[in-house]
Parts: structure tokens; C-alpha cells; sequence
């Protein structure tokens, strides 16, 4: 056990540290990419949802004046 500390040099828990820093850093990147791919997701159903309520006051629409002539 005493010959695992020794191996330990300021240089190797250096590079650890970089290493450690880096996947961080990859983590943060693909964190930023997920959010954009939900942002994009969250505005499209937002256009799709805004169509179909657009439709549906359409037909509404349709219907009150094919039952509005008919009387």
C-alpha cells in the first residue's frame, strides 16, 4: 500500500486533474447539445399545437354557419 502513494507524483494527480477537467468539459458540451435538441422539440410542438387549434376554430367555424343556414 505504501508503494501506491508514493506513485502518486504532483505530475500524475496533474494529469488526473486535466483528465477529469476534460470529461467535465465533454459532459457540459453534450449537456448544452441536449438542451438545444429539447428547445427545438418544444417549439415545434408548440407550432403543431397552435395549427391544430387553429383547425379545430376552423371547423367550429364551419359548422355554426352550415347549422346557422339550415335553420
Amino acid at each position: 500500500m505504501e508503494s501506491m502513494r508514493k506513485s502518486w507524483t504532483d505530475e500524475r494527480l496533474d494529469d488526473l486533474s486535466g483528465r477529469v477537467d476534460r470529461g467535465f468539459e465533454r459532459v457540459d458540451a453534450d449537456l448544452r447539445a441536449l438542451n438545444a435538441r429539447f428547445d427545438a422539440l418544444q417549439r415545434a410542438m408548440l407550432q403543431v399545437s397552435g395549427v391544430i387549434i387553429a383547425a379545430l376554430i376552423g371547423l367550429i367555424a364551419a359548422q355554426l354557419g352550415l347549422i346557422l343556414t339550415q335553420i
